[in-house]
């Protein structure tokens, strides 16, 4: 690739880096159409990670590639639904020590500009927004409604005494005022509100806003620089800026390295030379420029977002976004391409890149145990009784902050078979049993089902899975899930509900380990159950990727079976939520992290819903599906 741009002016921004400015006093500034950073002229190469999407082991490699491809600043969100999953309990510790990775950022000379919402899109659960907000049957999120603001505002008084030191004796150079409201825009108040809220609280540096070109002028506020968000450089969409705010810098707080995917679609890639000449465009005319992303991560959990147009689509484990460094963290050729190009325009010599981490391949593991899920509900889990169906949210649990993600069975008793309907009430996904035996599913596109007739009372039991909030659009005041409303057998709404919750928290991973009813897994077995297996590692651990489709060329004869493998469910490794797995793809093989892995023996725990496979692949290199070229 030859980037045909000249560049009339190089930037050597060597004395510009956190340390050496500590105890600074003008900030970042804008003037005459520039940034200046303590007077001095300064553009913004910056690259999005997400500290909560990648394991705190890997957090400085990470930025050490930043620093080796030229950026000069890190971005990062902050995942309010994280760090107050229950109510009033707040977390800032391990891999959401925000304070550690912030000063990690400053040691390693590279400058944030910090996204704090409360909302943040992101392709994660609810924009970042706790679900503990839709107990309330009134909340109405992003706006000054009383019950959000309030919530708000006990959140921001733990967060920002974090935050606010770690602006002029830290790296934080801006701060950006909520995400992307433009494209909401359900509150002409609501923008102020959070500009004051971050300033009431000790918020002194750049403020600074962030939409795409539509919801550029909806998004503004007073006192905030406003940045622009796309991936095609159309013609004059820079100069836009100029309509909304005279004589400012241009900034690109998100320019879209890839773009994320969804179960059910192709893996989505973008073309390098397209996107490193797009960079190169966008510096040609002067603008600063933030990576979205430089290295996505994991969604690790149930953490993954979701999208609802024309219909409802979840997001799929990986993060990897088809971004500058893989899910992983090794190189792209847009590494290298931008490395070449970030090289022509900072005048001083670029650190090396640092090396690669090798990746393992530890083969097949046999999954040796299972236990049926409902061989588990009489010792594991406390039903609720309640006459009506309960959404997740609204169940009494953890603190009255109710259930936020995972899957929760409904049971109740019916006498004979018909017609079942569910009106549209399931969300998002729903496995129909009568007693154990497996009828079908309910979901947005099947709204009923049959049930044999039977003798007798039998249980019906709705097995229903949380598949991820929507995290950007209208309707994120409408993400309650579970059971919504009645469901209906034969026209009678169905009543007098057991209803279990299974979020698989760490705590009942502990106590599945330990509890009576573990077998042999049989030759043949439908779900839902756990299975269990070991995987022994003899060295060091390293990043490895677990396949849940078995592939019969890899195994070893003792391994062989005539089966497709796994359908759908997750995986935990040493007690830690690697993610979904559903075997419509594209996403084949799941991220395990080396550090997540211990020397000796590795208890891999899966929850299956349906079809079990007996073993998974350990291997070397990741598969996320079929590609194609973002348009």
């Amino acid at each position: 690739m030859l980037i045909c741009l000249s560049f009339s002016s190089r930037f050597n921004w060597s004395e510009l880096v956190p340390l050496q400015l500590w105890g600074r006093t003008l900030g970042l500034q804008t003037k005459n159409s520039q940034f200046l950073l303590e007077g001095m002229p300064f553009r913004i190469f910056g690259g999005s990670m997400h500290y909560f999407r990648v394991p705190r082991e890997y957090w400085e490699d990470r930025m050490l590639k930043m620093k080796a491809c030229g950026l000069n600043t890190l971005t990062t969100y902050v995942p309010w639904n994280l760090h107050e999953a229950v109510r009033g309990k707040f977390d800032f510790s391990r891999n959401l020590d925000l304070e550690a990775f912030l000063s990690l950022a400053a040691k390693n000379g590279l400058w944030v500009i910090l996204r704090p919402g409360p909302y943040i899109c992101s392709e994660w659960d609810l924009g970042g927004l706790p679900s503990w907000l839709l107990r309330d049957p009134e909340m109405q999120l992003r706006t000054t409604y009383k019950g959000f603001t309030e919530a708000v505002d006990a959140y921001f008084d733990h967060l920002m005494p974090i935050v606010v030191p770690l602006q002029a004796r830290g790296p934080i150079i801006a701060v950006q005022v909520e995400n992307e409201y433009g494209s909401y825009a359900k509150d002409p108040h609501y923008m102020t509100y959070v500009k004051m809220a971050l300033l009431k609280r000790g918020i002194v540096e750049l403020l600074m806003t962030s939409d795409n070109k539509n919801g550029l002028s909806f998004g503004l506020v007073e006192g905030a620089l406003a940045t622009v968000n796309f991936q095609k450089l159309e013609p004059g969409l820079l100069k836009y800026l100029d309509t909304v705010q005279r004589n400012q810098p241009k900034m690109v707080m998100e320019y879209w390295t890839g773009w994320f995917d969804n179960w059910g679609g192709p893996h989505y890639v973008f073309d390098a030379d397209e996107m490193v000449n797009t960079v190169a465009s966008i510096l040609k005319l002067g603008a600063s420029i933030n990576l979205y992303m430089f290295h996505g991560g994991t969604n690790f959990g149930f953490m993954n977002g979701a999208l609802q147009a024309d219909e409802y689509k979840s997001d799929v484990t990986s993060y990897d976004y088809d971004a500058v460094l893989t899910e992983a963290g090794d190189y792209t050729s847009k590494f290298f391409k931008l490395r070449q190009l970030f090289s022509m325009i900072i005048g001083q010599p670029l650190p090396l890149p640092p090396m690669i981490e090798s990746k393992a391949s530890y083969g097949a593991i046999l999954l040796h145990q299972y236990i049926s899920l409902w061989d588990v509900l009489p010792s594991l889990l406390q039903p609720i009784k309640s006459e009506l169906p309960i959404n997740m949210e609204n169940l009494h649990l953890n603190d009255s902050s109710g259930q936020s993600y995972g899957y929760v069975l409904y049971e109740t008793v019916i006498f004979g078979g018909g017609h079942l309907h569910s009106r549209d009430h399931i969300r998002d996904r729903a496995q129909v049993f009568v007693n154990t035996m497996y009828v079908g599913e309910l979901d947005y596109n099947s709204v009923e089902l049959s049930l044999p007739e039977g003798q007798g009372f039998r249980q019906l039991r709705l097995l229903v899975e949380n598949r991820g909030r929507v995290n950007y659009g209208l309707a994120l005041n409408e993400q309650r899930k579970g059971l919504i409303g009645d469901i209906f057998l034969n026209k009678t709404p169905l009543r007098n509900f057991k209803i279990y919750s299974l979020e698989m928290k760490p705590g009942f991973m502990r106590s599945l380990r330990h509890t009576a009813g573990w077998t042999a897994v049989p030759d043949y077995f439908v779900g839902p159950a756990f299975f269990r297996g070991r995987l022994w590692i003899e060295h060091q651990p390293q990043d490895t990727f677990l396949k849940l489709q078995a592939s019969p060329f890899l195994l070893s004869p003792l391994f062989f079976l005539d089966h497709d493998g796994w359908e759908k469910g997750v995986v935990f490794v040493n007690g830690q939520n690697l993610g979904r797995y559903w075997k419509i793809g594209p996403q084949e093989t799941l991220y395990l992290p080396g550090p997540w892995l211990r020397k000796g023996s590795n208890e891999i725990v899966i929850f299956e819903e349906r079809t079990a496979g007996r073993i998974i692949q350990s291997v070397d290199i990741p598969y996320l599906g079929r590609t194609q070229y973002v348009d």
